[in-house]
């Protein structure tokens, strides 16, 4: 037993020095904001200050990589272990000693402006093009970045990387946007996202933004989202095989802490009412390498929709994340262990400007 218990002992101080030395490696993240003066968003309306939150790390003389999160999210969440320490570490693909790594708060998200900070409904009604402005002058303004090595986003920054490919296109050397197309939003994924909003306004408590108490519809709705259009089939079934096992699972995320304002909550999802950079895609010109999985709730593989744009592209690939127990549907590329070597050596065949 003696020896049991001195093989454990060593076995714990070797990860524990393992993950000091990662600690130590690796540059740490910097919080900051930037203030966007007179910003003009696409309904005409000017507001005369914007700020804009973002994390970085890693030293500013390196290759720039931005890094785009979804929606209701913000950029310090893309340092969790299921994605930033597969990616950022010493030896992996965004080596935060190697690249200078930009995560921005999108414009609505976390610490950047957005209606719960005073304005509530009378807050300009932004869409992604207003997103991904807001990005572009942070790097070119705020942080003086003059290319980019990688534009890379996780659903709504999936679509915000197609959309940067198309309005920015000289300005960076590869691009790789995930669980996302590049055309109309449609089908199933507007219609979920609808009642999501409609569920919002309709509840009394609303008030037209002018509540006093949070109203409760947005806890549902939440809640429901998640669980049709996120998650995975196969997963879902191994987690909740029988009715008594899956009311257990949705009492369990009704219950969960839900702190998200309600008018912040509804602009996040509304924002992407117009998104389709489909009639501009051959003004891409960075290499591309776009990542889904197989059993994404919201941007099904067997619609062909996918090959059928990318082959608008010069230098564009796909890498379609096989359906398991283990993936998440929607989610799945939020866990980069699923996709970060095929992306790894993509990126590194990828000529730099």
């Amino acid at each position: 037993m003696r020896i049991l218990r001195q093989t454990f002992a060593t076995w714990l101080l070797l990860c524990c020095a393992a993950l000091t030395a990662w600690a130590a490696d690796t540059p740490p993240a910097k919080e900051g904001d930037w203030i966007a003066r007179d910003f003009r968003f696409h309904t005409g309306e000017v507001l005369p200050e914007v700020r804009l939150h973002y994390t970085t790390l890693g030293s500013p003389s390196n290759p720039a990589v931005l890094v785009l999160h979804g929606t209701a999210g913000s950029g310090t969440g893309m340092l969790s272990p299921a994605f930033g320490d597969e990616l950022f570490g010493p030896g992996q693909p965004l080596d935060a000693g190697k690249y200078f790594v930009i995560l921005p708060d999108a414009l609505g998200h976390g610490k950047s402006s957005k209606p719960s900070d005073g304005l509530r409904a009378k807050f300009p009604l932004y869409n992604y093009d207003d997103m991904v402005q807001g990005q572009f002058r942070l790097l070119t303004e705020g942080l003086g970045v003059k290319h980019l090595r990688l534009v890379i986003g996780n659903s709504m920054g999936g679509m915000q990387t197609w959309i940067w490919g198309v309005q920015h296109p000289e300005f960076m050397d590869a691009l790789v946007p995930m669980a996302s197309q590049p055309t109309e939003m449609s089908s199933r994924n507007w219609m979920m996202r609808r009642i999501v909003i409609d569920s919002i306004r309709n509840d009394p408590a609303w008030n037209n933004g002018n509540y006093t108490t949070q109203p409760q519809a947005v806890r549902a709705a939440n809640a429901y989202f998640g669980m049709v259009s996120n998650g995975g089939s196969q997963a879902y079934q191994k987690m909740a095989p029988t009715r008594a096992a899956a009311d257990k699972l949705l009492d369990a995320r009704l219950a969960a802490p839900f702190t998200a304002d309600a008018n912040d909550f509804l602009y996040q999802w509304d924002s992407s009412r117009d998104y389709n950079p489909a009639p501009q895609l051959e003004r891409i010109r960075a290499p591309l390498l776009a990542i889904n999985s197989a059993d994404d709730e919201r941007n099904p593989p067997e619609l062909g929709i996918m090959e059928r744009e990318l082959k608008r592209l010069k230098n564009a690939k796909f890498h379609l994340i096989p359906a398991s127990e283990d993936t998440r549907g929607h989610g799945t590329t939020g866990n980069a262990k699923f996709w970060k070597a095929q992306m790894k050596q993509w990126l590194d065949a990828a000529p730099a400007q």
